[in-house]
């Protein structure tokens, strides 16, 4: 009913659709900024894009346009300055950090108002503000971003993930760099309304933050940050209808609260597993491999020797206890017809940064 109640509204209906182009937009971008540690780009582009919205307010063009038009040339500066090593990134980003709110607030106050009251719903959302122009604007750059990001994904991937293997192998890394703050630069305008220029970093972020501590691949990473984006844009909307509060603002809270729930849900399921963990015995002299004579037995994923009864898995420094009391006469029985635990899901810990695309 509360959904039905929501959709008599047209702005409702605007601001939903909006924050459903958000959601799917700003973590796929995210996901290579986090592989790239630029976690916090986006916050020098929204600041550097208040300045564009200042221009546009001040001088009475589109602010949408003005913004996209500053970040995007804030992007391929950025770019330039760290690939020809002038100065560091953090520098780079502090520079556009204060430049770029300076401006901003400067511009503003020489507006016919005098004011500054008509950054808010740019700087911290506002679902009342969305226009159908801005949405079918909206609609045309995150559409850019997604087919770009989808065509060049496996370029950007590899960049992100070991740049001098991409340059070693012919890759424009310098280029492609490029695109990705202009991706950024393009996502920013993109959440303004909806998430705020202030805030829109963290929907990049945090959406990724949560599918790093439960996948193990770049791709299911992507799918699930792109579920918790839409999932926290859409609720953190409706949530901000009901309590009066700026939508950017509710939408950063519910992500952050995801993120908690999931790193404790994580930390004890780690935890139990630990507890869970099995040593064959303490001392194991005879190591096992393809030809110790003893039959291996494949067993999710990877290798098991049967010894003695029991399933033992090499890890590190020992042998995992797998399964016991399994017959001599059947070593090639499916592992799952008996009991066993899984203490191998930590050998690749849930909250580790994937280091390689699924295929």
């Amino acid at each position: 009913m509360a959904v039905l109640e929501l959709l008599q509204y047209d702005f409702m209906r605007r601001a939903l659709l909006a924050g459903l182009l958000v959601g799917l937009a700003a973590p796929v971008v995210g996901i290579f900024l986090v592989q790239r540690r630029l976690a916090l780009i986006g916050d020098g582009m929204g600041h550097v894009a208040l300045a564009g919205v200042a221009i546009g307010v001040v001088s009475g063009r589109a602010p949408v346009w003005t913004a996209l038009v500053a970040a995007v040339a804030a992007a391929v500066a950025i770019e330039l300055i760290r690939a020809r090593g002038r100065t560091s990134g953090d520098v780079a980003l502090a520079v556009m950090f204060y430049g770029g709110i300076a401006l901003g607030v400067a511009l503003i106050s020489r507006s016919p108002q005098g004011t500054p009251a008509n950054l808010n719903a740019y700087l911290f959302g506002a679902i009342t503000t969305t226009s159908p122009r801005d949405v079918v604007t909206f609609a045309a750059l995150a559409t850019v971003v997604l087919v770009v990001t989808a065509v060049l994904a496996p370029r950007l991937f590899a960049v992100a993930n070991d740049p001098e293997y991409a340059r070693a192998v012919g890759l424009p890394v310098l280029g492609l760099n490029m695109v990705l703050a202009i991706l950024t630069a393009v996502t920013v305008v993109v959440s303004m309304r909806v998430v705020g220029l202030l805030l829109i970093s963290a929907l990049m972020i945090v959406p990724n933050a949560v599918a790093q501590l439960v996948c193990r691949s770049f791709r299911t990473s992507l799918l699930l940050a792109v579920v918790v984006g839409v999932a926290v844009s859409l609720c953190g909307i409706s949530a901000s209808f009901y309590t009066s509060t700026p939508s950017g603002a509710t939408i950063v809270v519910l992500a952050v609260t995801v993120f908690a729930f999931t790193a404790v849900a994580v930390g004890l399921r780690e935890r139990w597993a630990g507890r869970r963990h099995r040593v064959a015995e303490g001392q194991h002299a005879h190591e096992h491999g393809e030809n110790c004579g003893h039959p291996a037995v494949l067993h999710d994923g990877h290798v098991d020797y049967l010894h003695g009864g029991h399933l033992h898995a090499a890890h590190g420094g020992h042998y995992d206890e797998h399964g016991n009391n399994l017959a001599h006469d059947h070593p090639h029985d499916h592992p799952h017809d008996h009991p066993h635990d899984h203490p191998h899901d930590h050998d690749a810990a849930p909250g580790a940064q994937p280091q390689e695309a699924e295929r």
